[in-house]
């Protein structure tokens, strides 16, 4: 598009609302370190921020027809979005915080809850938590998930998952321990990882 940089938000997003494509792309441009350092201010991690910021304007697109403009700007609404976008981000954190906090330690090395208390932003713990949630059973993920993550009582669990209260019970106190150990054999494998780059780089 011409005259991108004299085009008013209002006159962008009626474009934008039609399918333009490079409306949305000039829009992307004029905002886009806004809405970064924004997200940057409230969570504190450059990536986190990035992934903010994609998420932001991905939703912005895909629901323009449903956006305001405030004083001729699109900016406020952006912002409130990113808001939102945010609170999931610090949702899901907890989340997995108050799962990591219900497990056990490992026999031989630090507690797991410890470790992830005051590392939020830790992206290669949290790779790691990850990693050993996907290589859980499918009926442990099941159990952890509705547990733990999303606090479902015993009976409720049971009655989703049409199993006894019991079978919950110790579904649950085995899924926990099991991921403990997955989650230490993760972090030992990542740490053979990273040892073995910095060998080939000294070396």
């Amino acid at each position: 598009m011409n005259g991108d940089s004299e085009c008013s938000d209002e006159k962008l997003w009626r474009l934008v609302i039609n399918g333009d494509g490079d409306a949305f792309g000039a829009m992307f441009d004029r905002h886009r370190d806004r809405v970064l350092r924004h997200a940057l201010r409230l969570l504190g991690s450059p990536h986190a921020a990035e992934d903010v910021t994609a998420i932001v304007f991905y939703e912005t697109w895909r629901r323009r027809e449903y956006v305001r403009m405030v004083n001729g700007s699109i900016v406020a609404w952006l912002l409130v979005t990113a808001n939102n976008t945010i609170r999931n981000e610090i949702r899901h954190r907890r989340r997995y915080r108050t799962l990591l906090i219900q497990l056990p330690p490992p026999a031989a090395g630090p507690d797991v809850a410890d470790e992830f208390a005051d590392a939020d932003e830790r992206e290669a713990q949290a790779v790691s938590l990850r990693q050993a949630f996907e290589r859980l059973r499918p009926m442990e993920r099941d159990v952890l998930t509705l547990c733990v993550v999303e606090r479902l009582s015993v009976r409720e669990t049971a009655t989703v998952l049409k199993i006894a209260e019991g079978t919950v019970k110790s579904r649950l106190h085995r899924a926990k321990a099991r991921l403990g150990i997955l989650y230490q054999e993760v972090s030992n494998e990542h740490e053979i990882d990273d040892h073995a780059v910095h060998g080939r780089r000294e070396s």
